[in-house]
């Protein structure tokens, strides 16, 4: 894991920038957050349940340091997103070890007619913070479609919103240092459980809300 506490600026960014990053699931999302992160500096191993050879061309489109590997590789990264479709997710995550690992849940709980799935008590992350043993997960990138994810973060003089929760602090403070870094706005909503909930999809207030902080 890589801490930020007791560090100076200078040496968090230089950490941020030499960070390499994991994602699991190359669909809109998945894409769209490799090409912001490949842009921003950031090494990035990208794969799909299909396999690298299968990613090459998709790759190739998305220029930068971004390479196409297994899921196995893309876990061994400092920092992993999770970008597959929730009835994927346990699967996907059961192929992988992430001890120790901070893992960015970019799912929501939905099935293909945008109907919440079951989560019971627990929110969707904690639900993935249950499968995916000793990880730190973050909840974030979840609540904007693809196509407005896509776009250009700074935006007339502010920077689109990313919210996030998570229960480890630290582990907030790296994704914190990652959404900053591509050019969003980040904004902390707590915990998993009490952050998840206005992140849920559908179902919570946040979800769709394009916001921009002006800076």
């Amino acid at each position: 894991m890589v801490s930020l506490r007791n560090k100076s600026k200078k040496s968090s960014t230089i950490k941020l920038k030499k960070m390499k990053i994991g994602i699991i699931g190359a669909g809109s999302i998945g894409t769209t957050i490799a090409k912001h992160v490949t842009e921003a500096g950031y090494e990035v191993v990208i794969s799909n349940s299909r396999g690298a050879d299968s990613l090459q061309e998709k790759v190739e489109k998305l220029g930068g340091s971004i390479i196409a590997g297994s899921a196995q590789e893309a876990a061994k990264a400092d920092v992993v997103f999770l970008a597959v479709r929730w009835e994927h997710a346990q699967e996907a995550l059961a192929a992988v070890s992430l001890e120790g690992k901070i893992l960015i849940d970019v799912t929501n709980a939905s099935l293909p007619e945008f109907v919440l799935a079951a989560e019971g008590s627990k929110t969707s992350s904690e639900i993935v913070g249950q499968w995916a043993k000793g990880a730190k997960v973050v909840k974030a990138f979840n609540t904007l479609y693809a196509n407005v994810l896509a776009e250009n973060p700074n935006v007339g003089g502010g920077n689109r919103v990313i919210f996030y929760s998570g229960n480890d602090g630290d582990a907030k403070a790296v994704v914190s240092g990652i959404i900053t870094r591509i050019g969003f706005a980040g904004i902390d909503l707590g915990s998993l459980h009490e952050g998840g909930k206005l992140q849920r999809f559908p179902g919570g207030p946040l979800p769709t809300l394009n916001l921009i902080k002006v800076k």
